[in-house]
């Protein structure tokens, strides 16, 4: 689950609140070890998806780095680069 996790600093355009709350969503998913949360736990389920992105963009809303922003087109590329060798039959 958490391969969809992807890094969200230091891109440009900055990563928008659904990716934020996608990665939240993934994160709590992995954490509870489940995909779908019975009724019973659906309200504390999606409690922990909502703080979980308000700090995760908290945090990204902070940070501070010199490096030069990335390109999503670039880190795409590489990414079904590497996915592409790790497959290769």
């Amino acid at each position: 689950m958490c391969r969809n996790i992807r890094p969200l600093n230091n891109f440009e355009p900055p990563a928008t609140s659904d990716e934020v709350r996608a990665a939240a969503l993934q994160f709590v998913r992995k954490v509870s070890g489940t995909t779908k949360p019975s009724k019973a736990n659906q309200q504390y389920f999606d409690e922990a998806v909502e703080e979980i992105a308000h700090i995760t963009q908290h945090l990204l809303d902070h940070l501070t780095t010199m490096a030069p922003p990335k390109n999503r087109e670039v880190e795409a590329a590489k990414a079904r680069a590497r996915s592409a060798a790790r497959y290769a039959s």
